[in-house]
């Protein structure tokens, strides 16, 4: 137990950086979860059960979307204002805002905070931490306020110029987050804008960029050429590139008959729709056509690209772009007989293919365990409404068929828990809570069949 202030700092030094990262998501939720029980943050001025309230603070913390409140008529504006800063910490990192406001007020960074946000963004070299951190702040203050100016040419004529600006703000964080948070009401998400196409446009960019991993376009722009990228940026590029172009024409060609969602609709609605939905089942959230409605096949669709995620070091989830390049890559050397796994002329390290296939393996244990909770606790749901839940939950999308209200208390707190484990990183949790292994010694290797 602490007893003394040079105590709690001799435990503070003792937590690792993976640690902090956790305690500190931890934190916000815990937090925000007790602001959103008190009456100011509901539009009637009731108290909001604890918990649904700690599932929303959990689902904004996590940038996942999922909601058990609606959104744009249950909470009041304190309540969105904590919800949309729940999304904009938990989306660049609580810790990475502290170090901000620390170096705002001139504090002097010492080589803890340091290599805790080497940590938090994935960094290989502790050399220019503090600028690179400082460069991602600048970097989504810029791309966010863009984005909101953008959809204020939508907003505002529907709203008014207060409430059209303060819209415009909270959708662009929302989605550059990865979110999926909205406030049309009703659970609609933006099905009202399916043909608005500033909106479209506006909305799939800002997931696009806040997906990609904030490396990434700072290499674009400081190499300009493709042959100077990093192996990162070129596998993220082309995995991303890959899925956004297979997603939109499998979900254009699974929908275009489909009476209940795009059949009735123009080509050019078509296209428009089939495009979102092939960016914002990458993490993001929001929808412009009834997910419920949708063919098994695009439903399967939505499944796999909301398991895979976007990128390392952004603001989303699921497996990432990069684990499943390397698992592609994997195959391929084992089919063509290769030693080493090779992509654009270079050599990945083994260490890297270990990480896929644990955050695979990881992950879709998590994802097993999720599913036989939810399946016993709602029985009278069908399978596929139960795993599009899980598999939205872990890779904090937020996308759902319309069970998330209805979800028992079981459920509500397997899917915190999803949520959570999403976001943060199943590696990152594991590490911060397990000894490293020092062996002084090699067992003698045997093959097995497989």
């Amino acid at each position: 137990m602490v007893k003394s202030p040079k105590e709690f700092i001799k435990l503070f030094l003792k937590i690792s950086p993976s640690q902090l990262i956790v305690l500190s998501f931890l934190f916000l939720i815990v937090g925000g979860g007790f602001l959103l029980t008190l009456p100011i943050s509901s539009a009637t001025g009731g108290r909001t059960c604890m918990l649904d309230a700690f599932f929303t603070s959990t689902s904004a913390v996590c940038v996942t979307g999922l909601a058990v409140r609606d959104t744009g008529t249950y909470w009041s504006s304190f309540g969105k204002f904590v919800i949309i800063m729940l999304i904009q910490a938990g989306g660049l990192g609580f810790l990475t805002i502290t170090t901000i406001g620390a170096m705002l007020i001139g504090k002097k960074l010492n080589l803890k905070t340091r290599l805790l946000m080497q940590e938090a963004w994935g960094q290989n070299r502790l050399q220019g931490i503090i600028k690179f951190t400082r460069a991602i702040f600048l970097f989504t203050v810029g791309v966010e306020f863009l984005g909101a100016l953008l959809l204020s040419i939508v907003f505002i004529p529907e709203y008014g110029l207060k409430k059209g600006v303060l819209y415009a703000f909270f959708h662009a964080i929302s989605a550059f987050c990865n979110a999926g948070f909205d406030l049309s009401g009703e659970f609609r998400s933006l099905s009202l804008y399916r043909m608005n196409v500033v909106m479209n446009i506006t909305i799939m960019l800002l997931i696009i960029v806040g997906g990609l991993g904030f490396t990434v376009p700072f290499d674009v722009w400081k190499n300009r050429k493709v042959s100077r990228f990093s192996l990162h940026t070129k596998i993220v590029l082309f995995t991303n590139t890959i899925l956004l172009l297979v997603g939109f024409v499998l979900f254009f060609l699974f929908e275009y008959t489909n009476s209940a969602t795009l059949l009735h609709e123009g080509i050019g609605t078509k296209v428009l729709a089939a495009a979102f939905q092939s960016v914002t089942c990458r993490t993001a959230g929001f929808n412009t056509i009834d997910l419920a409605q949708m063919t098994n096949s695009s439903k399967l669709l939505t499944i796999f690209l909301m398991f895979v995620g976007g990128s390392p070091a952004s603001t989303a989830g699921g497996i990432k772009t990069t684990t499943l390049a390397i698992l592609f890559l994997i195959t391929r050397a084992v089919i063509q007989n290769k030693k080493e796994i090779e992509a654009f002329h270079r050599r990945i390290s083994f260490k890297s293919v270990n990480k896929a296939i644990t955050i695979l393996v990881i992950a879709a244990s998590a994802s097993f365990i999720a599913c036989m909770i939810l399946a016993t606790a709602e029985s009278h749901q069908s399978f596929m409404n139960i795993l599009f839940e899980v598999i939205s939950a872990i890779g904090t999308v937020g996308l759902t068929l319309g069970i998330t209200p209805s979800l028992t208390a079981v459920s509500k707190l397997t899917l915190m828990v999803i949520m959570f484990i999403g976001r943060v990183g199943t590696l990152t949790i594991l590490i911060a809570f397990s000894e490293p292994e020092d062996k002084k010694y090699k067992y003698v290797e045997e093959k097995i069949m497989i």
